[in-house]
């Protein structure tokens, strides 16, 4: 019997359909084919190498481990104060619980009891002073691992604490002038008397400020380490970090031994967003600690809600600026006060207020531009990295700042946007002193343009809302300029190994850490394409400390740029051995061996990669190879916060069309169109989810992810998925187009690609940006909306008071 057909379902369908057909055209498949007959690796769309297993439920992440006979797990005892004085443990009831084994204090640490990422602020356990609530104050240790959350849950019953008034804004902090680093200043004067007289001479001016949230990693795979004591003092963990070097060190400190006793491994994390590049040490240490104590093997895994109360996040930023422009609306001198909720400890706070002065430009020419950045000392969490570092806080507010300037002179926010955009020959020098060589947002943004019917469609919202008195339409289109290096020069390094078999096999470990951005399915084709060898071919192992020693965070946007670099350094002294080797065999120069397919081309002769592997082995060639990179022409001076911190810059656009119910304050994102460059793009296909994926997020940061914390306990209300609310598969639009802009890198990374992890979190500016249109549009275009992010139904719905007000007065 025929059933009937849900329509809402069959568009669904339909749509779905229709955005796989249109991922499938947006890749250039029989050039890549093409490619890839000839012999290359790079350039080409491959599956992630661990897909087959992330399917079939076999991706071993930590918890998925077989434990050693004799594991004991670990949970954390937590403040359930946000400041105040620790003046009595009280851990005898907790001790008594079934199944306790130990219980650990800061007293217990045989090494140093600190966890700071840079600044030694940031105890492991609590030792006397309480900083926020979900502070980890002991550690328990039982049997299961719900006997050690049972027994840690006694906390607000075995602490005594003399409460102390938490400060909680970084408003509050900024008041108090209560910081976790030295304030931060960057200027530029071109014109005499510098930003202030800049703004005191122009025909306009502007001033304001805004609030913007900070976002929770909500990575799938929460912290976990699992540590494992070995002989004569050895300790091996496996940790869910970004940055084994740095668990390594750490967990060294905390035992009170050298680095070489400590081997930190992670094969893969399920996500990481930047929160597990520091904020993993502290369960790393804790379960060392524990499982040195005890002589055995210790498995710390946290809850989600623990996760939340005890791990910082994206900064909260607080802005107050005032803008001079002329009739065009191009900015003739800005000065900015960036304030951050920091948290209770500095963390990664000081580079990410770095980042974001260096980005509060974005893709725009600011002439006498000052800026003030304050990291806020809150009784919080203690915030950190959060996929693009600090750069989406700054570049958001001279977006804000440019949307009003639009608004204030009745124009097209586009038109402004573009009067101010970075010239090539000249108006090229940013604000920190680095001359912008590689300027392509004028063609990217044209295109985007054009393709999305920018224009065409603005008509079409004015015409829609003149005859919609509830629901109104907004569009943006927003650019994009992020600068790719880590802003301190020593951590722009890299090391790789690469190990031949006699087989034909390869085998590959590097520093980078995959955390389910393809890291490793790159470094694999860069090395398949250096040795002119399939992919399948190629393994990449677990990121372990002791084979690639010092490495920097997976972070920054680096991965693929500074691992990829090494392991084709590796890979490339392998070849030439191989090749001399083949040149020995059966004449000719080694310099005109090639390599494709599997096969060696050598003096007009054709023999297989293998044989010649053979071969060698036998003629005693060395077939293993270590490599190293290190991004070249880069310089920084923190305190005059001058020089040249990135290696190049990565572009991208997106247009935006929303509808918002002015009843409700309810959204809906209807189409988005995506140009962003990746230059001669490693791999189209990931590189392509990776950009849509980063839209989605940084599209949940500036709308539904809100973080709210009770004004007097301190205590973050919002920390669970039912009351903190990530972006799903629904709030994807229905339209969704998403290219790759055509070119290359101008600098000489690793083929010419650029970096795709966090510039694209910038690319939802422009939903952000539609929304305030829209509420624009329900004042009639006549107010600036006082819109703050996240742009909840609630922040919404007062933006659109304030403007409906301002009409009727």
């Amino acid at each position: 019997m025929n059933q009937p057909v849900d329509a809402r379902l069959l568009q669904r369908a339909e749509t779905f359909s229709d955005y796989l057909q249109n991922t499938a055209t947006r890749i250039d498949q029989s050039a890549e084919a093409r490619a890839e007959r000839a012999g290359a690796r790079v350039g080409v769309s491959r599956p992630h190498e661990s897909a087959h297993l992330h399917v079939a439920g076999e991706a071993a992440y930590i918890d998925d481990l077989p434990e050693l006979a004799g594991t004991l797990h670990c949970a954390l005892g937590l403040s359930p104060v946000a400041h105040g004085t620790l003046t009595g443990l009280s851990l005898d009831r907790v001790r008594a619980m079934p199944g306790v084994v130990d219980v650990i204090t800061a007293a217990d640490l045989p090494g140093a009891n600190d966890c700071g990422a840079i600044v030694p602020d940031d105890p492991i356990l609590c030792d006397g002073e309480v900083r926020y609530l979900g502070q980890p104050v002991f550690a328990v240790v039982a049997q299961t691992r719900d006997a050690a959350r049972r027994a840690a849950a006694l906390a607000r019953d075995a602490l005594t604490i003399s409460p102390l008034p938490p400060v909680l804004t970084p408003q509050q902090a900024h008041a108090l002038q209560q910081y976790v680093l030295p304030p931060m200043h960057l200027a530029r004067a071109t014109t005499e008397g510098g930003a202030q007289a800049a703004i005191a001479r122009a025909p306009h001016r502007l001033r304001g400020t805004l609030s913007v949230g900070g976002q929770e990693q909500f990575y799938l795979e929460g912290q976990i380490s699992y540590a494992t004591p070995k002989e004569d003092g050895g300790m091996h963990v496996h940790c869910s970090t970004q940055h084994p070097s740095e668990m390594q060190h750490l967990v060294a400190r905390a035992l009170n031994v050298p680095s070489n006793h400590v081997q930190v491994e992670c094969r893969r994390m399920g996500g990481g967003f930047g929160g597990k590049e520091s904020q993993s040490a502290l369960f790393a240490c804790v379960a060392a600690v524990a499982a040195r104590r005890l002589r055995r093997p210790v498995k710390l895994r946290l809850d989600r809600d623990d996760d939340f109360l005890v791990t910082g996040r994206r900064h909260c930023f607080w802005y107050e600026y005032e803008v001079g422009y002329d009739a065009a609306g191009k900015v003739l001198g800005a000065e900015i006060t960036l304030v951050s909720r920091a948290g209770h400890s500095a963390d990664l706070s000081g580079p990410v207020m770095t980042r974001a002065m260096c980005h509060f430009d974005n893709a725009y020419w600011l002439p006498d531009v000052s800026m003030h950045g304050f990291s806020g000392k809150t009784n919080t969490q203690s915030n950190t990295a959060f996929r693009g570092f600090g750069g989406p806080q700054g570049a958001i507010a001279i977006e804000n700042i440019l949307d009003s300037v639009a608004r204030t002179l009745g124009k097209d926010p586009l038109d402004v946007r573009r009067a101010n955009f970075y010239g090539k020959a000249h108006n090229n020098v940013t604000p920190y002193g680095q001359t912008v060589t590689d300027n392509i947002i004028h063609e990217l943004s044209a295109q985007l343009e054009a393709s999305s019917g920018y224009r065409s469609r603005r008509a079409e919202i004015a015409a829609f809302n003149a005859a919609s008195p509830v629901l109104k339409r907004g569009i943006a289109l927003t650019p994009v300029k992020f600068g790719i290096s880590f802003n301190v020069k020593h951590l722009n390094q890299a090391g790789a190994l690469v190990h031949v078999y006699t087989d034909g096999s390869v085998l590959v470990n590097h520093g980078g850490t995959e955390m389910g951005q393809g890291l490793n399915t790159k470094v694999a084709q860069v090395v398949a394409h250096e040795l002119g060898v399939g992919f399948e071919r190629v393994r990449v192992t677990a990121t372990d400390t002791q084979k690639v020693a010092n490495t920097s965070a997976t972070a920054a946007s680096t991965g693929a740029d500074l691992n990829g670099k090494a392991a084709q350094d590796a890979a490339r002294q392998i070849r030439e051995r191989l090749a001399a080797c083949a040149a020995q065999l059966h004449g000719g120069e080694p310099a005109a061996v090639r390599f494709a397919n599997d096969l060696v081309q050598v003096n007009g002769r054709q023999m297989a990669f293998c044989a010649l592997v053979d071969h060698a082995y036998l003629e005693r060639v060395q077939l293993w190879s270590d490599g190293f990179y290190a991004t070249p022409g880069l310089s920084w001076d923190k305190d005059k916060m001058q020089g040249r911190p990135f290696f190049y810059f990565a572009y991208g656009a997106a247009a935006s069309e929303v509808v918002v119910d002015t009843l409700t304050g309810e959204w809906k994102l209807l189409r988005a169109d995506i140009l962003h460059d990746a230059g001669k793009s490693l791999n189209p296909a990931i590189d392509i989810g990776q950009i849509e994926g980063a839209f989605i997020q940084g599209m949940g940061w500036l709308t539904t992810e809100e973080l709210v914390w009770h004004p007097t306990s301190g205590k973050l209300t919002t920390h669970a998925p039912s009351t903190y609310k990530i972006p799903t598969a629904n709030d994807c639009p229905p339209v969704l187009h998403c290219e790759l802009f055509k070119g290359q890198n101008a600098e000489d990374s690793i083929h010419r690609s650029k970096a795709v992890g966090e510039p694209p979190l910038l690319l939802p500016f422009s939903v952000f940006f539609a929304i305030r249109d829209a509420v624009s549009a329900a004042g009639g275009h006549h107010t600036d909306p006082p819109l703050s992010a996240p742009a909840t139904s609630e922040s919404i719905l007062r933006a659109i008071t304030a403007v409906q007000a301002a009409q009727e007065a």
